[in-house]
């Protein structure tokens, strides 16, 4: 969760962990103003996330991450390529899933990184069971095989104990 800076200003936005923004409580529900924030997001030095728009900058208040993934859809192998797995974002945009980056949190919520790498991004429940039904264990350890190699899941032991 961010907390207030001298530097930077609130937007007096919260991003919920399950995807929904607010804005002083209230729940956006005009998606081009969301589109508008999340394409102007950036995570500072501090860890903050921040929008700069206009050359305006604020901090918004995100309870877990600013990007949930929805949906999760495997891609079978097509002509000259490799199989994928394509996730649904909050911010409506669809990309290939970076399976290296999956990891394991707290109350067992899985990850990812997305847009590049640059954000992290929380599974919803049903893309976490759409993704459980190709994860395999091994040797006490979880991987996710795609194209001929297996990408390991890195757990947070802390869940587990």
């Amino acid at each position: 969760m961010a907390t207030l800076t001298n530097e930077i200003p609130p937007c007096l936005i919260f991003i919920a962990k399950d995807g929904r923004w607010y804005h002083k409580g209230a729940e956006m529900i005009h998606r081009d103003f969301i589109h508008l924030f999340y394409e102007n997001m950036k995570i500072d030095s501090a860890g903050q996330y921040v929008i700069n728009w206009n050359g305006e900058i604020c901090f918004v208040e995100v309870e877990d991450t600013a990007f949930v993934v929805w949906s999760v859809a495997y891609q079978e192998k097509a002509k000259d390529m490799c199989a994928s797995f394509l996730i649904s974002l909050s911010d409506d945009t669809r990309e290939k899933l970076a399976p290296e980056t999956l990891s394991v949190g707290e109350g067992n919520v899985m990850y990812c990184m997305v847009k590049g790498n640059t954000f992290p991004a929380r599974f919803n429940r049903a893309a976490y069971y759409q993704l459980a039904e190709y994860i395999e264990q091994e040797k006490g350890g979880y991987y996710l095989p795609l194209n001929n190699k297996k990408h390991k899941i890195l757990i947070n032991d802390n869940n587990f104990g």
